[in-house]
């Protein structure tokens, strides 16, 4: 079972944890990192763009003169896309870009995600990540300890300091541990984990 060094907010040691090999030191199966994102980007998409042809616009009901006499092209109707005020020829309608994915492999998925940060040593696991007070400062001081950027921070439970004072950092996000997904584990180069948050995690990824 692997283990991993636990640390209070001012990189102390303070122990160490076991942490699951089926989570955090499985093999990495990059394909289904590569899939698992491209669903979850997809999905995100809302595809609700669109525009009126010809068929949907409004008026243009009467054919605008006759057919023959008038020394002009023929025309059937003022709705036509080459009037002013008329429908829009092969335009964009709207669309689904949903994709699916079977929750065991989204769930494989996460854990070779995780377990591709762990053997690069870019998990680190707090005995917990309580701030006296709102403070960006503070909170920016614990990152600078920790010789981290781009990072997300996972917690178990709501923490309003740490939210508070994270919130305005750039290239951060905190995220309790049941909202984990892959695009947000890939999107960022260092995590940092409660040590209840990796219980939790353990909890929901087991196979």
């Amino acid at each position: 079972m692997a283990t991993i060094d636990v640390f209070d907010i001012n990189k102390n040691k303070v122990g160490e944890m076991d942490l699951s090999d089926a989570v955090f030191n499985g093999d990495v199966r990059e394909y289904l990192i590569h899939e698992a994102v491209k669903v979850q980007l997809a999905n995100r998409r809302a595809g609700t763009v669109g525009v009126k042809n010809r068929a949907a616009v409004s008026g243009g009901g009467k054919k605008p003169y006759k057919q023959k006499g008038t020394g002009q092209a023929r025309q059937g109707c003022i709705r036509a896309p080459h009037y002013v005020g008329g429908g829009v020829a092969f335009g964009p309608q709207a669309k689904t870009y949903a994709l699916s994915m079977n929750k065991k492999a989204r769930k494989a998925a996460v854990r070779s995600a995780l377990s591709m940060l762990f053997k690069e040593n870019k998990l680190s696991v707090l005995d917990g990540f309580s701030l006296p007070s709102i403070s960006t400062k503070g909170f920016v001081g614990v990152l600078k300890t920790f010789d981290v950027t781009k990072t997300l921070v996972i917690i178990d439970e709501p923490n309003a300091n740490l939210e508070l004072s994270a919130r305005n950092v750039k290239d951060v996000k905190v995220l309790k541990a049941e909202h984990l997904n892959i695009f947000d584990i890939v999107k960022f180069n260092n995590i940092i984990l409660t040590q209840s948050a990796v219980r939790k995690i353990e909890g929901a990824l087991q196979s």
